[in-house]
């Protein structure tokens, strides 16, 4: 069986495509912490290849034979919630069945249940720890994955046990070493009000938890891994990439691994074309399967959107939707980044994590509103092929002023609903035609849309395109050459930016600076044509006050339209 592209659980190279997990962080880190007994921690966002890091690891130091490493997942206590006898049992008994078949121990197997009736829940973990280290004749090391899938009392029972025995690891009584892996910092770990306090007490300073400058984030793929990863598929079934392939996919992706591996098991296995081995992999291929993805949410895309849902989440991203600098606790910033939903670039700005995200979460927050609004495509496209958006923001007005306030109503994003209403309602005109690109940043007042359209898009309904050549090229380019025709009858680029008008401003002043900004990315992006959307949120105004559209033209002379709600 040929071996293919993983988007489920960890790695395993004899079915799947690999890099070398040892290779994905700093090693020799890793191994000189270990040497110095450090209890430290792993992060990284779901589904980037932590589980199968940590199993190279532990590979790798058994077979040193230095060290005894046992690798534990203690999901299966999350069931107890905080029920600590439960998950207890549940811990120990997972705990004794790995040392049995990852290093050939039975200590932990043959005894974990006499300890536990004598010592109780509340010490049986750190009790067992300790004997298992006594009658081995090697120093454990302890990696504990999906850490942060415990809550409450049994997180705390567990940390607390780890810490009392931290103290005679150099006696050879303790684990040498301890590794927690999850997806978030210690101190995000879930405990409810009254154990915050205890848990705050734990990592404060002295505490092995107190490990900021010891935690290991898992990093993203670089575009040369893209390469090497998609490269052993060409090597083992002769299939070819075009050029720019591993490029876009690293530009789509910025190296998140799920979404690479999701974006080539889609094209190379799933499309049935792609199963053809002499089928080349193309741009638009991979451009194909990056709308699939986002229009399945498989769970690795639904697990994250489901984070938007969290209040702090929500505090973070409703700011960086309108692209508005008000004050977010840092924790809250660094949580969103340990989650994966955004990352800092070098000079420190925060950008959505990659476009993929950037596309689904708006799409996501505004999916409801995209099933039941059904702009008829047609009526927005002139006989020319062109899309008149004078056209479509006219009739949104219209739809804004009728059904705005209702459908705010509806979203937890309620201050960045706005946005969402405009874009669910472009979403609908363009898919299956052209495409838009956001983009967002912190702190610039703004979210950025850019709709690129194909003017060889025909309305539909205009007749058979044999017999009814509305733009003249059939003649100029005879036969079946539609990229041909396509490129010569062009692209539209519109930028379109949309500003809220807070209470304290005046829709002079937003406008103004709004006309300044508009030019300035119509100037990035090559656009020709260009919208501002300004949605009047201040109390006491009228409908008939905030509905008006007005051409103006910004400092360097563009002309741009100016649409107000």
């Amino acid at each position: 069986m040929e071996r293919f592209f993983n988007t489920a659980g960890p790695i395993n190279p004899a079915d799947h495509y690999a890099l070398d997990p040892l290779h994905r962080w700093d090693l020799p880190k890793v191994l000189s912490l270990i040497d110095q007994k450090k209890y430290f921690l792993l992060h990284a966002p779901r589904q980037t290849g932590k589980t199968t890091c940590l199993n190279a690891l532990r590979d790798h130091l058994n077979q040193q034979g230095r060290l005894r490493c046992v690798y534990i997942n203690v999901e299966a206590a999350q069931a107890a919630v905080e029920d600590v006898a439960e998950g207890t049992r549940a811990i120990l008994y997972h705990l004794g069945t790995a040392a049995l078949r990852q290093a050939e121990d039975d200590f932990v197997d043959q005894n974990w249940q006499g300890v536990l009736a004598k010592a109780g829940p509340l010490q049986a973990l750190g009790a067992v720890l300790s004997l298992w280290c006594q009658h081995s004749d090697k120093p454990i090391v302890l990696l504990i994955d999906e850490i942060d899938a415990l809550v409450g009392k049994m997180l705390i029972a567990v940390l607390r046990q780890l810490r009392a025995g931290y103290v005679d690891r150099f006696e050879g009584l303790f684990p040498q070493s301890v590794t927690l892996c999850g997806l978030r910092d210690i101190r995000d770990y879930r405990v409810n009000h009254e154990d915050r306090a205890e848990l705050q007490r734990l990592t404060s300073a002295g505490s092995p938890f107190n490990i900021k400058s010891d935690s290991l984030r898992l990093g993203d793929f670089s575009q040369e891994d893209v390469k090497t990863l998609y490269a052993q598929h060409t090597q083992e079934t002769d299939q070819q990439f075009a050029e720019g392939v591993c490029e876009r996919v690293f530009e789509l992706t910025q190296g998140q691994p799920w979404l690479v591996n999701a974006l080539a098991y889609d094209v190379c296995f799933e499309d049935q074309a792609g199963r053809d081995r002499t089928t080349t992999i193309t741009l638009a291929d991979i451009d194909t399967a990056k709308e699939r993805l986002i229009q399945r949410r498989e769970t690795h895309l639904d697990q994250l959107l489901d984070k938007l849902k969290q209040e702090r989440v929500h505090r973070v991203m409703q700011n960086f939707l309108l692209g508005e600098n008000c004050l977010v606790p840092e924790d809250d910033i660094e949580y969103v980044i340990d989650l994966g939903l955004l990352r800092q670039s070098p000079g420190k700005s925060l950008r959505m994590a990659n476009p993929i995200y950037r596309e689904i979460i708006p799409r996501a927050l505004s999916s409801e509103m995209q099933r039941q609004v059904l702009p008829r495509r047609p009526a927005y496209v002139d006989q020319e092929g062109r899309l008149c958006v004078e056209w479509l923001m006219t009739e949104f007005q219209q739809f804004f002023r009728e059904n705005s306030d209702s459908w705010l109503d509806q979203f937890q994003y309620k201050e960045a609903g706005p946005h969402l209403i405009l874009q669910a309602f472009l979403q609908r005109v363009v898919n299956g035609g052209g495409t838009i690109h956001r983009e967002y940043a912190l702190g610039r007042g703004r979210t950025d849309l850019v709709v690129t359209w194909p003017i060889s898009c025909r309305p539909r309904g205009s007749g058979d395109p044999d017999q009814n050549d509305r733009y003249g090229l059939d003649s100029r380019f005879p036969g079946n050459d539609k990229e041909k025709k396509a490129k010569a009858r062009g692209t539209q680029v519109i930028v379109l930016e949309l500003k809220l008008v807070h209470p304290k401003r005046s829709v002079e002043s937003t406008m103004n600076r709004g006309l300044e900004q508009t030019a300035q990315y119509m100037d990035t992006c090559g656009a020709t044509e260009g919208h501002l959307i300004l949605f009047d949120r201040r109390d006491g105004k009228s409908w008939d006050e905030r509905i008006w559209t007005k051409q103006e033209t910004a400092p360097d002379g563009k002309n741009i339209t100016v649409w107000a709600m």
